[in-house]
């Protein structure tokens, strides 16, 4: 999976802008998570759709960048997410952005976006 993360302004109706420009491609949004602390403000989205989002966002003119993203399913419990963050840490490998992905039959979802993909899917144990 991939998520975009769109560089935006600190101002009213950014998310606005932001969504109606997959809207009208009507590309579906499945995950959003935003931070607007530091220099730059940035909302992270994940769509069912990457190439449409991409050409989307190119013709809008907005900055993004694309990465490609682990979801890591755990047990929907206290503790699980803290193991997944320690054994990254351990690795040496640095989670850059996390969010809820969604919660199913006992079982959590988490989208980590980290900066070294290959060597994060061995330390989780996550195949393709």
């Amino acid at each position: 999976m991939k998520q975009f993360s769109i560089e935006i302004k600190n101002r009213v109706g950014e998310l606005a802008r932001v969504t109606e420009v997959l809207a009208e491609s009507a590309i579906n949004i499945v995950a959003i998570a935003s931070e607007s602390a530091g220099q730059k403000p940035m909302i992270h989205i994940v769509t069912g759709d990457h190439d449409s989002a991409r050409r989307a966002l190119e013709k809008s003119g907005r900055d993004f960048k694309e990465q490609d993203i682990l979801v890591v399913k755990v047990l929907d419990r206290p503790g699980e997410l803290a193991k997944v963050a320690r054994r990254l840490a351990r690795a040496a490998i640095n989670v850059e952005s996390i969010y809820l992905f969604g919660k199913n039959r006992g079982y959590t979802e988490f989208a980590l976006a980290v900066d070294e993909l290959d060597k994060a899917k061995k330390v989780l144990d996550i195949r393709d």
